[in-house]
Order: structure tokens, then C-alpha cells, then sequence
């Protein structure tokens, strides 16, 4: 009985019917068509299908997108980075047409060349001659004080063999770590600003430059009977077996690190602060 209901049920949706259109005068069938209703759930199916992707790619490829929810974000960000790269674009532009515009007057001799005034040398030397020139009064007030105060001098007299040196400050800053030699400190610690120039304390020659663990460069000069230690150079100038003077730049300071900077004389250490003022 199952199987009778279920082969009536597949010959109902099989079962064709025809679909005609006549003429109203004379009853002439102009047109007609046969489907059952598999055919017609068929052709239905599919129209909706196609229906669907047509919309389907109008929306993606048309600017209706635009429109729907959740598109909106998507194009104020590009508006904003567009709005971006056309400010740098006009920015770009305007320094082009500035520079354009001084080669202009330049090539057309426009812009006038800056005021130099010549410097007589033989007037400066007359000046220096009036400045440093002593009136009678002064000579006799000089004359007087190293009388009175001979004996005094004589203490601060410097000896024919003894040599003197004039020390430079290595780097400006601020003592942050003081000499301690009991505590293994040989040197001072100066506190400076990042790239901050490292000069030569005296007239030497480089004699070692050693490259740390952290990447820091450590120099060593001779000057006669003194030895200067540098620590802590991020960048050295000077080569080894280089002659530099006093105050000349042997390096720069690396960066977010303190100089460390020793003075020995003699194979014995010396406190850098008392020789040299900070």
C-alpha cells in the first residue's frame, strides 16, 4: 500500500501539464509549454539561484555597496589615509616650488650676497697694542706690589727644570662617581649629554683602543710621565700611534653612558679632580 502511495506520489510530480496561450478570435494556440511540477520546482530553484548571484555581484561590483551596513567604516579610513597622503603631496609640492623659486632668483642675480666687512689687520694690531699698553700709574702700582710682595712670589717661582703642564677637561658634565681607590674606583664618572665631544687632557699619542663588551670603546693616551683613560666612547676619531694635542677630540661619548675617565702618573693612579676642574 506504501509503495502504491509512493509510486502516485512520483507520477503526480512527473506528470506533465500543458500550458497554452490562443488567440481570442479564433482560438489558434499561439504558444504553450509542458512542465510538471519536478520541472517547475526545477525552474523556480534555479531563477531564485540566479537571482541571487546577480544581485549578488551588482553589490559587490557597483557602488551600492557603499550603502549597506559595515561599508561605511571601510571607506572613512580610506578617506583618512587618502586626506594623509595628499597633505604630504601638497607639503612635498610647496617645498619643490619654494626651492625652485630661490634657484629662480638666484639664477636671475636677485638675491643679494651678505655684507662683509674686511678687518685691517694693521688696525687690530694698533688696538691690541692701546689695550695691553700699561699708563705710568699702573707700572708703578706693578712696581710697588712685587716689592712688597717679593718674597711671597718667590715661593710660587717655577724652576728652570721643572716642567709644568696645563690639563683641559676632558668632557663638560657632571662628576656623578668620585675617585675612590679603595673602593677599586681609579677614576670619575662625568655625567654629559648624548654624543658629547671626548678630548685629549694633554698633548700625547694614542697608545691602546679597546673594544668592550657593551660595545663602548676604551682609549688610552701617553703624555710623557701621565697616562689618560677614556671609557665609555661610542664612536673613537683617532688612531692608534695618533699624535693629538691638548683639547683635541679623540671621540664621542656613547649614548645613555657616563664617561669614565682615569689619570695615572707614574704606574700610580691620581685624583682627576684634583688636577683638572670639572
Amino acid at each position: 500500500m506504501a509503495d502504491e502511495k509512493k509510486d502516485s506520489l512520483w507520477k503526480r510530480i512527473r506528470f506533465k501539464y500543458r500550458l497554452s496561450i490562443l488567440r481570442e478570435d479564433t482560438l489558434h494556440e499561439c504558444w504553450h509549454i509542458r512542465l510538471s511540477g519536478l520541472g517547475a520546482f526545477t525552474i523556480v530553484t534555479l531563477l531564485f539561484l540566479l537571482t541571487i548571484a546577480l544581485f549578488s555581484l551588482v553589490i559587490i561590483y557597483t557602488p551600492i555597496r557603499n550603502v549597506l551596513p559595515g561599508y561605511s567604516e571601510n571607506i572613512r579610513q580610506g578617506l583618512i589615509i587618502e586626506s594623509a597622503r595628499l597633505d604630504s603631496l601638497e607639503t612635498s609640492m610647496q617645498l619643490q616650488m619654494n626651492y625652485l623659486d630661490v634657484i629662480k632668483q638666484v639664477m636671475a642675480g636677485e638675491v643679494q650676497s651678505d655684507t662683509v666687512i674686511s678687518l685691517d689687520s694693521m688696525q687690530i694690531l694698533a688696538r691690541e697694542e692701546l689695550l695691553l699698553a700699561k699708563s705710568e700709574a699702573t707700572q708703578e702700582f706693578i712696581a710697588q706690589y712685587e716689592s712688597k710682595e717679593k718674597d711671597n712670589l718667590a715661593l710660587f717661582d717655577i724652576q728652570p727644570n721643572e716642567i709644568t703642564y696645563t690639563f683641559f677637561r676632558p668632557a663638560h658634565g657632571v662628576v656623578i662617581d668620585t675617585y675612590a681607590p679603595n673602593q677599586g674606583k681609579y677614576g670619575i664618572s662625568l655625567q654629559t649629554v648624548a654624543n658629547e665631544n671626548v678630548a685629549s687632557v694633554l698633548a700625547g699619542s694614542v697608545i691602546m683602543i679597546d673594544l668592550e663588551i657593551n660595545n663602548t670603546y676604551t682609549v688610552l693616551i701617553q703624555h710623557l710621565n701621565y697616562v689618560s683613560v677614556y671609557k665609555h666612547l661610542g664612536k673613537v676619531t683617532k688612531g692608534i700611534g695618533t699624535t693629538v694635542q691638548a683639547g683635541e677630540t679623540i671621540g664621542l661619548i656613547a649614548k645613555d653612558k657616563p664617561l669614565y675617565f682615569e689619570l695615572w702618573q707614574n704606574g700610580n693612579s691620581l685624583n682627576p679632580e684634583d688636577i683638572i676642574a670639572f
